[in-house]
């Protein structure tokens, strides 16, 4: 018999992983899965009884480029826990895919190089969190190479962040002085073995700090260094306080090496006992504030990331839908808030990076995947009456602008049929000038532009070429209905249109969307959209 909606969510534990680019994620994310028990090895998946290769860097331009260019999502069952781990980009040319999946964890897993510490783009997606109040616990990689010191660490994840570390372990020594960790409150050391994370032996087994067992992994200089540093880290800090955690805070600090499948187990303990089950959701129903809470019994969630060609031999589209209440059951009729109608939803699956399983049933917290053809879209609410709306996801103004265009003139209406279909994913943005027929793509950072010449020539067999555009800035307009036609009328020629037909402004440069800011003080130029 299953459980209820409310005892079902209060299992879960969905969270995200972000990082700098190389500061180990991906390495993290599988040592995860290995600590979980969903995969034998770092990559290799088990699936209804055999071993599948796999990692959440699935893309083919992602293999190549030992990046993660796209969130991935991961399910697996561990320790009578349920955790939905969401895998995301680290670049910044994709930091907004990386914020609409932040939309859908409850806690994040910050990690950070230990030689590098915390840099740009840790801030920037720290900032993200900030923003959603998500708790974050942090993850000190790469402890068996030459390190900063810890102590040096922790300042700056005080200064930087403004957040309180609580160290729950501290190591001995780094690079090839890196011997294990001392476990601050239950006083056990967990020495650390140079092997890989295949090796099945593993690590050596946990012993009292304060017992003669230790003088095997350390010799006497070196425990009284520990035990100094300990006392020092135990008093000077704060100890941790799971509500100030919760609140955003404090964070609780975890070192280890990804690579070596060292301290991973203890991380993930960690995010099971911390990381916050599904929260009440704010929402409007029928314009009326309220809140979904994750036990209630009416089945709801938003759709938070579109992907489309997962399986290019089906040539798939899949909607991933973070469940906010309810006990949702293969099946199931479910309401669009935008359109009122009603889709019945067969073949829902849970996700394992690109491998996929039917979904029989999933509650709050849970991420599952729809399959649509175009029929929902990043920020769409679904519910059983279809009266629910959950805040839109952000689109931010794009910060680089290019004309794009085919290079066989016989393929331009697949051309328009691709680039709604990436647009739509979130992949770029794509804006129609009301004069002339070229389409203008808007991206955060270069390397967006590769991904999608890769993807539209490997899923669409589409050879494109990216040229300078004349514009240099996009801001939606917002205010009265009149002011807004006014202002389209008397600038045609700088005007378009984005993939839900909203009036865009595409300015030569920033000092004319000043300029012109200035003329129409009526008219709003905003620099985000919400999505829904």
């Amino acid at each position: 018999m299953s459980n209820s909606p409310a005892v079902e969510a209060a299992r879960r534990r969905t969270f995200a992983i972000i990082s700098h680019p190389d500061a180990g994620k991906t390495t993290l994310t599988e040592n995860l899965l290995l600590a979980g028990g969903a995969i034998r090895a770092a990559g290799a998946v088990r699936a209804r009884g055999q071993a599948r290769r796999t990692q959440s860097d699935w893309m083919k331009i992602e293999r190549e480029r030992g990046i993660s260019v796209s969130a991935s999502v991961m399910t697996f069952d561990h320790d009578g826990l349920m955790f939905n781990l969401l895998d995301t980009p680290g670049h910044e040319d994709f930091s907004e895919d990386t914020y609409r999946t932040l939309t859908a964890a409850d806690a994040a897993v910050m990690v950070l190089d230990a030689a590098k510490g915390i840099e740009p783009q840790t801030l920037k997606l720290f900032e993200v969190c900030r923003l959603r109040d998500i708790p974050i616990i942090t993850f000190i990689n790469k402890m068996d190479r030459e390190a900063q010191d810890p102590f040096e660490l922790l300042d700056e994840v005080s200064s930087k962040l403004a957040l309180d570390p609580a160290p729950l372990f501290w190591p001995a020594g780094s690079g090839g002085r890196f011997k294990g960790m001392l476990d601050l409150r239950s006083q056990q050391f967990i020495p650390y073995a140079k092997k890989s994370s295949t090796d099945d032996e593993g690590h050596p087994d946990a012993v009292a700090f304060n017992s003669n067992a230790v003088v095997q992994y350390l010799d006497p200089d070196e425990k009284a260094e520990l035990e100094d540093n300990a006392m020092l880290v135990t008093e000077a800090g704060k100890p941790f306080d799971v509500q100030s955690f919760l609140e955003g805070h404090m964070t609780p600090v975890f070192f280890g090496s990804a690579l070596r499948h060292f301290g991973v187990d203890q991380l993930l303990a960690g995010i099971g006992a911390y990381a916050p089950p599904p929260k009440p959701a704010a929402a409007t129903k029928t314009g009326a504030d309220t809140h979904v809470a994750p036990g209630d019994t009416e089945v709801s969630g938003f759709v938070f990331k579109v992907q489309a060609n997962m399986d290019p031999n089906h040539r798939d589209r899949i909607a991933f839908l973070r469940l906010t209440s309810g006990r949702f059951t293969r099946g199931m009729k479910l309401k669009a808030q935008n359109t009122g109608k009603a889709m019945s939803v067969n073949a829902p699956i849970m996700f394992f990076a690109s491998d996929r399983e039917l979904a029989e049933d999933a509650f709050a917290g849970d991420v599952i995947g729809i399959p649509n053809h175009g029929v929902l879209r990043v920020g769409d609410s679904l519910s059983e009456s279809g009266s629910l709306r959950f805040a839109g996801l952000p689109n931010f103004a794009p910060e680089i602008l290019r004309r794009v265009r085919v290079k066989d003139p016989l393929k331009a209406k697949h051309l328009k049929k691709a680039l709604e279909g990436l647009a739509e994913e979130g992949v770029t943005q794509l804006f129609r000038p009301m004069i002339g027929s070229d389409f203008i793509v808007g991206a955060v950072g270069q390397l967006q532009f590769e991904v999608m010449a890769d993807r539209l020539a490997n899923e669409y067999q589409l050879d494109v070429i990216f040229e300078n555009s004349p514009y240099a800035e996009a801001r939606w307009l917002g205010g009265a209905r009149a002011d807004v036609e006014d202002f389209v009328d008397k600038h045609k020629s700088a005007m378009g249109q984005d993939i839900d037909e909203q009036p865009v402004f595409l300015g030569k440069s920033s000092w004319e969307i000043g300029y012109v800011a200035e003329r129409y003080p009526k008219v709003r130029f905003e620099r985000t959209k919400e999505r829904a």
